[in-house]
């Protein structure tokens, strides 16, 4: 397992990262033996969110964690806030107010004293600065937060929104994935008249590096939103293929190598794997170890259907 430094603390967090979106249909002592597996593994990262599992996600993680002193301070926690769902509507909000609650909510389902890291989960277009940042000040200042970030939002909103803020914003958590990468397809085409050269996400990679801010990348096997996997999709045969004929170079999977395809971005990046079964999540730790090479990087992002100009 490989790490990155995380926050104004530097601390060392797993380029692999589990999520914990999928649980419904696990329980306490299922994913405690997953965490043991994940630490084992060099796995010390875990993402989650208030909206995973209707809150389940959080609720879980406090039954394992209160069964289990001193299990908690062995992971970087890292949970998410700012989808405000009532029974008529599903918005985003981040607003002082709905920020501090949802936090201290979150603490109380996990049933913990603080999280290491809360990002903001989507981007709210009646964002104001100053709400966010007396929200940030207030939750540090109590210890609840030690770290903040986002989600899913452009580098102008995070300029914006870090011009308010007296802590630094030291995570992105953006899709990526070889069949997924207009933030790549984009700079590799500019000053193109091609549809490729339209950039939609503003920079979020070279953000990320100029400003040492750790890329979180979700859907490492996904094309399209939520479409569907490209793993053995006939749909990206020559991807496939291509993974097919490089993975026993490099001694693991083809999805192995798909976790390495994402870390290969010369800046701080974990991928977010959300697997809760133990073999597969031994098999796409071991793509944190792999030193994909140049060539073989790019020959894997022109299988999935690209051209360079």
């Amino acid at each position: 397992m490989r790490y990155v430094a995380f926050g104004p603390d530097r601390r060392k967090v797993s380029t692999v990262m589990l999520g914990l979106m999928r649980v419904d249909d696990v329980d306490a002592k299922r994913l405690s033996s997953f965490l043991h597996t994940a630490l084992d593994l060099g796995i010390n990262a875990l993402d989650t969110a208030d909206i995973y599992a209707g809150g389940k996600s959080e609720r879980l993680l406090g039954e394992v964690f209160s069964a289990e002193p001193g299990l908690r301070e062995k992971f970087f926690l890292q949970t998410k806030v700012g989808i405000h769902r009532t029974e008529k509507l599903t918005y985003f909000d981040f607003s002082h107010d709905y920020i501090v609650s949802a936090t201290k909510a979150s603490l109380e389902r996990l049933g913990l004293p603080y999280v290491d890291s809360l990002l903001l989960h989507r981007p709210d277009i009646l964002m104001e600065p100053s709400e966010v940042a007396g929200a940030f000040q207030e939750l540090h200042a109590q210890g609840l937060v030690r770290d903040f970030g986002v989600s899913n939002q452009n580098p102008a909103t995070m300029r914006r929104l870090q011009s308010a803020l007296p802590l630094p914003l030291c995570a992105n958590q953006v899709q990526l994935s070889i069949a997924f990468a207009p933030a790549y397809e984009a700079v590799v085409n500019a000053n193109m008249e091609n549809q490729a050269a339209c950039m939609r996400d503003g920079g979020i990679f070279e953000y990320a590096a100029l400003n040492d801010q750790v890329i979180q990348t979700w859907s490492t096997f996904q094309y399209g939103y939520f479409e569907g996997t490209f793993l053995n999709n006939p749909r990206y045969q020559q991807l496939n293929d291509t993974l097919d004929e490089l993975a026993p170079k490099y001694g693991v999977s083809k999805a192995a190598l798909c976790v390495a395809w994402n870390l290969r971005y010369p800046a701080k990046v974990q991928a977010i794997v959300g697997t809760m079964n133990p073999q597969h999540l031994a098999d796409l730790a071991s793509g944190a170890d792999v030193d994909l090479s140049r060539e073989d990087w790019y020959r894997l992002y022109l299988a999935a259907g690209r051209q360079l100009p």
